[in-house]
């Protein structure tokens, strides 16, 4: 009951803000619009069906490029973690790309893979893939060693050492960087939608600048916002069910 009155006041107090920011400034409500026109631009895509389209499509992409860069990240994250010697000639090459915006591979990307939907894609797994990798890498070199040494005593060999033993002891720590990659690939989402992309919620937002419906544009802005607390969420539920299946002990 309090998290319900505590987000109502939250929007509430938004709500209060934006609006005496539109008041305060005196703007055209066509350059910067009021929460209640913000609501009728709302309401104009949701009756029309296009925003229920950009955001399965948006999803869609995010989910296929996510979900692709958190596996990659986390099996090499494991295999790396282990065979460290191998990791210290990588990490150098790691620790150069990983700074890197992925919008800065844009030309090359377009050049590999064209205009359409794989750019998106792309972004996408760039920009979740070093958080997860670089999490997992770190988890598995700080594991307590007790576990390696009672899988040893009781006979239990590779693969299943990291499968079995070191990464549901680890997957609290991965989950840290499973989270800052949802942020961040969410983020850029938007952006490979705005390269040749012809539907989501990025391209709701050019299609919107160009056509200069600022209402629309906000209601998507607020819509992008909503709907990545709601993946973080998810992805927290998610952790919590793996860590009570594994038996691990939750976060304070």
């Amino acid at each position: 009951m309090k998290h319900i009155v505590h987000i109502a006041g939250s929007l509430l107090l938004a709500l209060i803000i934006w609006q005496g920011l539109v008041w305060a400034g005196n703007w055209n409500e066509a350059l910067f619009p009021s929460p209640y026109r913000t609501w009728t631009g709302f309401y104009e895509l949701v009756a029309d069906g296009t925003l229920g389209q950009d955001i399965i499509a948006s999803l869609i992409r995010f989910a296929i490029g996510y979900i692709t860069a958190a596996v990659a990240g986390m099996v090499l994250g494991l295999l790396l973690g282990w065979y460290r010697h191998t990791w210290a000639y990588l990490n150098p090459i790691v620790q150069v790309l990983r700074p890197i915006s992925p919008v800065a591979w844009l030309p090359f990307i377009v050049l590999f893979f064209g205009i359409g939907e794989m750019p998106a894609l792309v972004i996408i797994f760039i920009a979740a893939f070093f958080p997860v990798l670089l999490a997992t890498v770190a988890a598995v070199a700080d594991i307590d060693p007790v576990y390696l040494k009672v899988a040893r005593n009781f006979g239990i060999g590779q693969p299943a050492i990291l499968t079995k033993i070191v990464f549901p002891a680890i997957f609290p720590r991965i989950a840290t960087g499973l989270h800052l990659a949802l942020g961040t690939a969410w983020i850029f989402l938007v952006t490979g939608e705005m390269v040749g992309a012809q539907s989501g919620l990025g391209f709701l937002i050019i299609d919107a600048r160009n056509n200069l419906r600022a209402d629309l544009l906000m209601a998507a802005i607020i819509t992008i916002g909503v709907l990545g607390l709601c993946l973080d969420s998810g992805v927290r539920l998610i952790e919590t069910a793996v860590n009570r299946r594994w038996g691990v002990h939750e976060r304070s």
